[in-house]
């Protein structure tokens, strides 16, 4: 494995793929698994899915997460986004960083992207799991309603304690 392997979580519009952008930008090793790793598919079997999207079938290719954690030519890499089958690989992180941001905050940032959660139905989705907090993993939490720049640095913090 990597010698540090980190798992960046969090509901939709908690700020993943920027922290992702942010880390690559500062010369970190980052994928951002929702563009990277994602397809639909079936969490359990892995099996692809097809018709419309659903956040259900949301998940990640397992042999491609293991490779890339796997890799040893990295000090550290952050593995960004959100899966359905995160149970098959979450051995692999020496720990799971939880983004998360206050309700409020979290509409304005959907109503104000293209991606998934900009329309209303998504978006009344979005934070009905947000409240739950369904489908979000265990872990450190880091409050992402401030600046990315200091997103990024509590981050980078927990990633070396």
């Amino acid at each position: 494995m990597a010698k540090r392997n980190y798992l960046v979580e969090g509901g939709s519009g908690t700020g993943k793929s920027s922290v992702c952008h942010e880390l690559r930008r500062r010369g970190y090793n980052a994928v951002d698994g929702d563009n990277e790793l994602a397809y639909q598919g079936n969490p359990e079997t892995g099996t692809p899915t097809e018709g419309d999207i659903r956040y259900e079938h949301h998940i990640w290719d397992v042999a491609k997460v293991r490779e890339l954690a796997a890799d040893t030519t990295n000090e550290v890499t952050f593995f960004c986004g959100g899966s359905r089958n995160l149970h098959k690989f979450l051995d692999l992180f020496d720990k799971v960083i939880v983004l998360d941001v206050d309700a409020e905050t979290l509409e304005h940032r959907l109503r104000n992207r293209g991606a998934w959660g900009g329309d209303a139905q998504q978006r009344e989705f979005i934070l009905r799991l947000h409240a739950t907090r369904a489908g979000v993993p265990e872990g450190t939490i880091i409050d992402t309603a401030r600046p990315l720049s200091e997103v990024v640095d509590a981050v980078l913090k927990l990633a070396d304690s």
